[in-house]
């Protein structure tokens, strides 16, 4: 990979915490937490392993989606769970302030550096996806997102899943699946905010790949492997 091209790792769903002043309301809630619902589970390991060896800087959400979703705007409805929506407002403006603020302004930070210094940046945003919900079976291992009406974040996509299905031909890839790319979200954010400079691609692994260690072992070399192949 190119030395020229800052790269951001983030992981906004990265753990089913509940901080401690809030535990209260997530009493008895232990089962969702632990689910989907509550974390992208086996997404803070491959967003780590990534950054890792690629030596990028990496962002890591220190508390539950369902407290607050760090990957929504602050104007969308599902920002706050039906949990967390229930607190007073003046809780709500406490937990924007501790644990989404500082979030996005940490990766803000790292993307303007990025681009202030080679006038470009790629910001990984790792995620997983349950392999059912609603009844409907996911059928994709590895799927990338991305806005298609970027030209240079569809090429770069469409390369890296090139390189993905060389390393490994068994795993079943896919493109804006199961959720658009240019739908809500901190990726589609920050594109209106940089523009060209900035490339946002969303990472989803399908959890009963994400979840098994062995799984994650295999995969994490070939996201680098493959990534090192084109991004440059």
């Amino acid at each position: 990979m190119s030395d020229n091209l800052p790269i951001v790792v983030s992981c906004e769903h990265a753990t089913p915490g509940v901080p401690r002043e809030y535990e209260k309301a997530f009493r008895g809630r232990r089962d969702l937490l632990m689910s989907h619902h509550g974390w992208d589970i086996g997404a803070v390991e491959i967003a780590l392993g990534v950054a890792r060896s690629l030596g990028a800087s990496v962002h890591l959400a220190s508390a539950t989606r369902l407290l607050i979703d760090l990957n929504r705007s602050l104007h969308h409805p599902r920002l706050f769970s039906e949990i967390s929506a229930a607190l007073p407002d003046e809780d709500k403006a406490a937990i924007i302030d501790r644990y989404f603020d500082p979030f996005r302004r940490g990766v803000e930070r790292d993307i303007d550096r990025g681009i202030r210094k080679e006038g470009r940046a790629l910001h990984l945003s790792v995620h997983s996806f349950t392999p059912e919900l609603d009844g409907e079976i996911r059928k994709a291992d590895l799927s990338l997102l991305y806005d298609p009406s970027k030209k240079a974040e569809k090429e770069l996509c469409e390369r890296w899943l090139g390189e993905i299905h060389k390393a490994d031909p068994s795993l079943r890839l896919r493109r804006n699946y199961p959720y658009r790319g240019a739908a809500d979200g901190f990726t589609t954010y920050l594109r209106r905010k940089y523009g060209k400079g900035y490339l946002g691609i969303e990472v989803e692994t399908n959890q009963t790949l994400a979840a098994n260690p062995r799984d994650r072992e295999r995969i994490v070399p070939i996201l680098i492997g493959s990534l090192r192949a084109v991004a440059r």
